[in-house]
């Protein structure tokens, strides 16, 4: 049985835990909460799924924006 510290049950899906993903996919701080959360989404709390989902997509938006800002700064240097 998991505890809520070490391999909680709503972050281990078959037989792949969603951080060995994350770690083995070298995803930063933005991508890796995004792919905690789409995993998670309504396992820890089915009323909560939607809300999960909302999560990810803003740690996806955030990460967007910071290659956007990375892709004008290469611009202003040409």
């Amino acid at each position: 049985m998991a505890n809520a510290v070490d391999h909680p049950d709503h972050y281990n899906q078959g037989s792949i835990e969603v951080i060995d993903a994350i770690e083995d996919w070298k995803l930063n701080f933005h991508l890796g909460n995004a792919v905690k959360y789409i995993a998670r989404a309504g396992k820890k709390d089915p009323a909560k799924k939607i809300e999960d989902l909302k999560k990810a997509l803003w740690y996806v938006e955030r990460q967007i924006k910071y290659e956007e800002s990375k892709l004008g700064e290469n611009h202003s240097e040409t």
